[in-house]
């Protein structure tokens, strides 16, 4: 029977846990908060979740969380909105309640957890490790980029909503409970030059203030970063290593597929370790879903920042920009 260590609780490493035990494996998670915690997320269950939450044996109890159906999303651009209705349903779900749910599921089946508990990879002796505890450290930049979110509560719909502009985007969405998330990214130039005020940032664009006009935060707000973009598959580690979620790729997260890929590389992380495929393998594999949605994601928020491309976004299927920027689940 195959050993599996894993490192990070979040969609990625839980999902990873998992997907060892129903291939069989001894799992040994750890992480290094003690509890399940509120995080920068934008809190969106792409269409193509629902079925890796199906094959990890826990979409009843998404539903059952209420999860909100999404349906419409929104580009509010610098020349108008632009709307189309979602291919398949979306689900809003927060991050702590995803979190919780994944791990009781991975401890159900039998799965050890450690929280509070650093990852050291050099203190592993043998079997294979799933590394999943977050974003690789960002570059030095001259402007680096922050995220920031907060719950909020008032009238909601079953749409999910992107606001842009030069100094970054916003995004709007509903989670369980009639709470909606606002989770966006900024400069750290216009942070600071707003005195990291994020009520006065989310205030600057017209459009996002009328929207968030008749509701009322309930939360802090919480702040992540420096982040780092960074293409799947990258990794050198030596040694039976899989890295999933973020520690294998972060990408841009206004696509809104940050938790999918997460779900999805730990789900394939879990199995591959289990299974002793390579992790070369693996990354080849990873490589193939979300290579060419990196580089299409990266191109768009490049362009975003630029209002003139704006025009021209207008005239985009909507639906073929949401299949750009997402891995082909009939492929994974």
């Amino acid at each position: 029977m195959r050993e599996i260590f894993i490192a990070g609780a979040g969609p990625a490493g839980t999902a990873a846990a998992i997907s060892g035990r129903l291939e069989g494996s001894l799992v040994r998670s750890v992480d290094r908060t003690r509890t399940a915690r509120h995080k920068v997320c934008g809190e969106f269950l792409s269409p193509g979740t629902r079925e890796i939450l199906e094959q990890l044996s826990v979409w009843d109890q998404v539903a059952a969380l209420g999860a909100r159906p999404i349906r419409r999303c929104a580009l509010n651009l610098a020349n108008g909105t632009k709307r189309w209705t979602l291919p398949e349903c979306g689900w809003g779900l927060s991050r702590l309640e995803l979190d919780r749910l994944l791990l009781n599921q991975a401890v159900t089946l039998g799965a050890a957890v450690e929280r509070g508990t650093v990852f050291d990879l050099a203190g592993q002796a043998s079997g294979a490790v799933v590394v999943a505890c977050g974003r690789k450290p960002s570059r030095a930049e001259d402007d680096r980029l922050f995220g920031f979110k907060a719950h909020f509560e008032g009238p909601g719909d079953d749409a999910v909503e992107l606001f842009f502009d030069a100094r970054g985007y916003v995004g709007v969405s509903g989670i369980e409970g009639g709470v909606t998330n606002v989770c966006g990214i900024a400069r750290e130039s216009t942070l600071r030059q707003l005195g990291f005020d994020f009520d006065e940032i989310v205030r600057r664009s017209a459009p996002l203030a009328e929207r968030l006009r008749p509701l009322e935060r309930r939360m802090r707000w919480l702040v992540a970063g420096p982040l780092a973009f960074s293409p799947p598959g990258s990794g050198t580690r030596s040694g039976a290593v899989y890295e999933a979620g973020d520690s294998l790729s972060f990408v841009d997260p206004f696509t809104g597929s940050g938790i999918m890929n997460a779900l999805l590389t730990g789900r394939l992380a879990g199995q591959a370790a289990a299974r002793g495929t390579s992790p070369e393998q693996y990354r080849r594999k990873c490589r193939s879903l979300l290579g060419v949605p990196f580089l299409i994601s990266s191109m768009l928020r490049r362009l975003a920042a630029h209002a003139e491309w704006h025009h021209g976004a207008r005239y985009l299927p909507g639906r073929l920009l949401f299949e750009w920027t997402r891995a082909n689940m009939g492929r994974a």
